[in-house]
């Protein structure tokens, strides 16, 4: 049966995907995962490379938190991947190696929503106060954020970890199937682990929805500089979707355990519309993340058509940050 603890913080580590598909339908699921990865991380380190290239990228807080979340979505989706290869041919890790994988996975996909509230606090900021922006919003603040960002998105992981070690040592020599319920050796750690995650994606929607209403009043009050809290407006509204694309992420074992019901566990039906939820409730959310926010920028968009399409011009564009 699929997942019976209800985690879902790892991208597809079900053993039972493609268990008894090892011909050509195994072979189309593995093609349709790599192209998806491959052409969604090659998007995201074209536009790495072009913010990368510009100094004003670099040192705006915005673009900052942006390359942050554009290299965190390839962290996650290289893992989810490798998760998924490791389930479709029976591969065995040692628990420590397993542990370090989750470990990277599990942070991943929770600095996702985190660095979404961020990047929405950093738009409320410009627009309710412009005068204090490049006081509040610096470089070396915005590091720190990601840095807090990663402590909250890894802090369940590490608990479990740590209460794996603690419990049986020994164990992290064993080699395993690497799904995150492996690491679960006392009963309160599947409590803690739904209590995380619904307290975690409270506090996000609270602070997006914040900044929405607050970015939104702001525009409707200011006579001067509509035009930018209208667009800082939009992007909100885009984290606000995003959000929700993460959030339907949890549903993927509710919707596992009503296939499994309807259909019987094992079944070549049951195995390929989970995959299809697999598809589309943890992949494809990660790969819009380029087209909702880096292709739809007016000082990103002609970076990424230059370095995307290998032009051998010179780039003749002004870049404008908002």
């Amino acid at each position: 049966m699929a997942d019976t603890n209800g985690s879902t913080v790892n991208a597809f580590v079900y053993q039972n995907v493609i268990r008894g598909q090892l011909g050509w339908v195994a072979f189309t699921k593995l093609t349709v995962v790599t192209v998806l990865t491959v052409v969604s991380v090659y998007v995201n380190c074209v536009i790495l490379y072009a913010l990368n290239s510009k100094r004003v990228f670099k040192e705006s807080s915005r673009y900052i938190l942006f390359a942050h979340m554009m290299l965190n979505d390839s962290v996650h989706l290289l893992l989810t991947f490798f998760l998924f290869l490791f389930a479709m041919i029976f591969v065995q890790l040692a628990k420590a190696v397993c542990s370090l994988i989750l470990f990277l996975d599990s942070a991943t996909f929770y600095n996702a929503p985190l660095n979404l509230a961020v990047m929405s606090l950093e738009r409320y900021v410009a627009i309710c106060f412009p005068l204090r922006h490049a006081e509040i919003a610096t470089q070396k603040k915005t590091f720190i954020a990601i840095s807090f960002i990663w402590l909250i998105g890894s802090m369940n992981i590490l608990i479990d970890i740590i209460t794996a070690a603690v419990v049986d040592p020994n164990l992290f020599y064993v080699e395993m199937f690497c799904s995150r319920e492996q690491l679960f050796m006392q009963p309160w750690q599947p409590d803690l682990f739904s209590g995380f995650i619904a307290f975690l994606f409270v506090s996000v929607t609270l602070i997006i929805v914040f900044t929405y209403i607050s970015i939104m009043i702001t525009a409707r009050s200011v006579s001067s500089n509509k035009d930018s809290a209208k667009k800082a407006h939009k992007t909100v509204l885009l984290h606000f979707i995003q959000l929700g694309l993460c959030t339907t992420s949890f549903l993927i074992n509710t919707i596992d355990r009503a296939l499994y019901i309807v259909t019987g566990s094992d079944t070549p039906l049951f195995l390929n519309l989970q995959f299809l939820n697999f598809l589309f409730l943890l992949i494809l959310p990660r790969c819009l993340s380029p087209l909702i926010y880096g292709l739809r920028d007016d000082a990103v968009r002609p970076l990424f058509k230059y370095y995307f399409c290998y032009c051998s011009r010179k780039l003749q564009t002004a870049v404008n940050v908002q």
